[in-house]
C-alpha cells in the first residue's frame, strides 16, 4: 500500500548474538522481518550511530557498570557497553539483513552528548530526527515497526510515532526484547495505553 511504510529499527550486529549488547534471539527475525521487506513498498531502517565514548557508555563515566541508570542534562538514561560504533563491524547491519530496498536509513545517536532509542527524537525528548516529516511529505500515515529491541528502541519509536498522529503497528514476533529490569511489560502496557497496536501471529 502506498500510504504504509516498514520501519526496521537497529537490526544491527551489536544486537545479534555475538555482539557488544546482544539481544537473545535477535538474529532470530531476519527471515521474517526479510519478508515483510518483500512484501512492502515502503522501507526505512534505522541505525545506532555512536561516535566512540558516547556520553551513554558506561566506559565514559569512572566507576560505572552497564545497565546501571545516571542523571543526564535530559533526564535518566541507562548506561550500555560501547557498542554500534561509528564504521564498525558492530555498528553494520546484520548481514543476512536484505536491507538494499530501504528508501531511508535515519542514523541516531551520533551526537555525543545525547542518546537516541527513538526514530522520530533523541532522548531530550526534543531533538528531531526529520522521519515524521519525511513521511508527511510522503503521504505515508501507517507504519508497521519490527526490529531490536522491543523494549527500548522500537517501543519508544512506536510511542512516538502515534504521538506524531501515525497509524502505529509493531509485529512482536518479527522484534526481540532486552527486558532489563522488567523494562519488557513495562514498554508493552505503555504502547498498548498510547493506542499502538500489538500483533503476535504466532500467539493466535
Amino acid at each position: 500500500m502506498a500510504d504504509e511504510a516498514l520501519v526496521v529499527i537497529d537490526l544491527q550486529n551489536d544486537f545479534c548474538p555475538g555482539g557488544a549488547l546482544a539481544i537473545a534471539g535477535g538474529d532470530e527475525i531476519v527471515p521474517l522481518v526479510n519478508d515483510l521487506i518483500r512484501r512492502t513498498d515502503h522501507v526505512v531502517l534505522t541505525q545506532d550511530w555512536h561516535p566512540a565514548g558516547h556520553s551513554s557508555f558506561a566506559s565514559s563515566h569512572p566507576g560505572a557498570h552497564p545497565f546501571t541508570m545516571i542523571e543526564m542534562p535530559y533526564g535518566q538514561q541507562t548506561l550500555w557497553p560501547d557498542h554500534c560504533i561509528q564504521g564498525s563491524l558492530g555498528s553494520d547491519f546484520h548481514s543476512g539483513l536484505a536491507w538494499t530496498k530501504a528508501e531511508l536509513v535515519i542514523r541516531k545517536g551520533f551526537r555525543p552528548d545525547i542518546d537516541s532509542y527513538s526514530a522520530f527524537f533523541e532522548n531530550d525528548r526534543t531533538t528531531q530526527t526529520g522521519l515524521a516529516g519525511y513521511l508527511r511529505e510522503r503521504g505515508i500515515d501507517t507504519l508497521t515497526l519490527v526490529g531490536l529491541a522491543t523494549d527500548f528502541c522500537v517501543a519508544f519509536s512506536a510511542l512516538d510515532a502515534v504521538s506524531q498522529g501515525f497509524k502505529t503497528i509493531v509485529r512482536l514476533d518479527a522484534c526481540r526484547g532486552i527486558d532489563l529490569n522488567g523494562s519488557l511489560h513495562a514498554m508493552l502496557q505503555r504502547m498498548r495505553d498510547a493506542g499502538v497496536t500489538l500483533e503476535d501471529p504466532l500467539s493466535d
